[in-house]
């Protein structure tokens, strides 16, 4: 069997924020499979060309072990003034509190797929994960509407495990057509909308950088739980938070496919960011600062 070709990270200004004073002091290693992609942002000091799992394993001969004892207190200092926080009775659902209770309800074992925008942060950072390969997300790529065939594919893949798509309505409604293939399948998977009737991610940019000059962004959904049902899944939706966890609970007991949908606040941001044009030291914290 062949092993699955390493993987990494793109190294564009999504990653670097502002390339004239990114890592100013760092020699930088670039390793891609792609020649031309080394170097096309960030001048690098070494490159290697070759698959990144190959070559990872080859350089681990001459790396020397240190003491990382500063490093890791330092990390932790910052995690103790800037805990990730969002603010909590507000009476409104927030999107953090319905990935905290997935997590809390599922033992933080659930295999989640996601799709993108700010539900895919919000899922990376608020569900608590345990081990390696729990999250199925497209990452840098961007691909909205991963969420739902992902997560089906996963449990094609894991028949006894709990799968759930995180997922956002903007996302959701790009591929919510293959919820047919979970009930034509007889495949129990979860899938949790966020439903806060925008595109969130473009929405925020618009909020903190146009004054909220809002333009394409809001997103008014069809009724998901009549569109869940008219498949022949399991339709619920929820709309205060005193409810959220009853919700979350019958959705994962029900033996079949679920389409759950979450009214969350429609205006809550994710943090910290980095906006365009600026340096990571000068990420925006919102209320983590």
């Amino acid at each position: 069997m062949r092993l699955p070709r390493g993987r990494g990270a793109r190294f564009d200004d999504r990653v670097t924020g502002k390339l004239e004073t990114f890592a100013p002091h760092a020699k930088i290693v670039h390793v891609d499979i792609d020649p031309t992609s080394i170097s096309k942002n960030v001048r690098v000091d070494i490159p290697v060309v070759g698959d990144a799992k190959d070559i990872l394993a080859r350089m681990l001969e001459y790396i020397e072990t240190v003491d990382r004892t500063p490093w890791l207190r330092k990390i932790a200092d910052w995690k103790s003034k800037y805990p990730l926080a969002y603010e909590k009775n507000s009476g409104r659902i927030k999107p953090q509190e319905v990935v905290e209770r997935i997590g809390e309800l599922t033992d933080h074992d659930a295999i989640v797929a996601t799709g993108v925008g700010q539900h895919q942060m919000w899922a990376a950072q608020f569900y608590g994960w345990r081990k390696p390969r729990q999250i199925i997300t497209s990452g840098g790529l961007g691909t909205m509407g991963f969420g739902v065939p992902s997560a089906i594919g996963a449990q094609f893949g894991r028949p006894e495990a709990t799968v759930i798509d995180i997922d956002g309505d903007g996302s959701f409604s790009m591929t919510m057509g293959e919820v047919v293939t979970a009930v034509q399948h007889d495949l129990p998977v979860k899938f949790v909308v966020m439903d806060n009737e925008y595109l969130g991610m473009v929405r925020q940019w618009q909020e903190m950088f146009f004054d909220r000059r809002y333009s394409a962004t809001p997103h008014p959904c069809p009724d998901l739980v009549k569109v869940a049902e008219g498949f022949g899944a399991r339709g619920m939706r929820v709309t205060e938070p005193g409810e959220l966890s009853d919700a979350l609970n019958e959705m994962l007991k029900h033996p079949g496919p679920v389409v759950l949908v979450a009214a969350v606040d429609p205006e809550e941001n994710v943090f910290p960011m980095v906006p365009a044009g600026k340096s990571l030291h000068e990420m925006e914290l919102g209320r983590l600062a």
